[in-house]
C-alpha cells in the first residue's frame, strides 16, 4: 500500500489595511502674476484713451507718495511705540475688573491692527515709487494691461488695473 500525503492547510493571506478616506477641499491656484514690461522714464504705460505721462504728473506722483511714506513711517514709529507700552502691561490685570481686563485687551488689539494698517500701507507707497523709479509704473500686475492715469492720480500706490481689481474683491 502506498503511503498517503497529508495535505496541510496553510493560512491565508490577507489582503493590507486600507487607510479611511479623508476629505480636501479643492483650493483654486493663485493667479499668476505677469510680470510687468519696462518702459524707460516718461514712457510709462497709459490707456489708449490718456495722454501719455508729463514730467511735472511723474514728479507730482512721486513727491505724494514720498510724503506719504515720510508720514507713514513716522506713524508706524508712534504706533510701535503705542504697542508696546501696551505689552509691558501685565495681562492678568491683578485687581481690576472684567471690564477693565477686557478693554485693555481691546486697546492692545486695536493697536496692534494700528500698527499692521501702517506697515502695509507704507510698503505699498515704497512698492509703487519702486514701480516709479524702474520703468513698471502704471502696468497691471494681475494682466500686464495699462491701469489708468487717473486711477494711479487718484490712488498712485494701485497695482491693478480697475478689471483685474474688480475680480479680486468678487472673490
Amino acid at each position: 500500500m502506498a503511503a498517503k500525503k497529508t495535505a496541510t492547510k496553510t493560512p491565508a493571506a490577507k489582503a493590507p489595511v486600507k487607510k479611511a478616506a479623508s476629505k480636501t477641499t479643492a483650493t483654486a491656484a493663485p493667479a499668476k502674476k505677469t510680470p510687468a514690461k519696462k518702459t524707460g522714464p516718461g514712457k510709462l504705460a497709459v490707456r489708449e484713451d490718456e495722454s501719455p505721462w508729463t514730467a511735472k504728473e511723474l514728479k507730482e506722483v512721486r513727491v505724494e507718495l514720498e510724503s506719504e511714506i515720510e508720514r507713514l513711517t513716522a506713524e508706524v514709529t508712534a504706533a510701535e511705540t503705542d504697542l508696546s507700552e501696551f505689552l509691558k502691561e501685565p495681562i492678568d490685570g491683578a485687581g481690576d475688573d472684567q471690564a477693565d481686563a477686557g478693554a485693555k485687551s481691546f486697546e492692545r488689539e486695536h493697536e496692534s491692527t494700528l500698527v499692521a494698517g501702517a506697515r502695509a500701507g507704507l510698503e505699498q507707497n515704497v512698492r509703487a515709487l519702486a514701480r516709479l523709479e524702474d520703468g513698471t509704473y502704471g502696468t497691471c500686475e494681475s494682466c500686464g494691461n495699462p491701469i489708468g492715469k487717473l486711477r494711479l492720480q487718484a490712488y498712485p500706490r494701485a497695482t491693478l488695473c480697475m478689471t483685474c481689481k474688480s475680480q479680486q474683491e468678487r472673490r
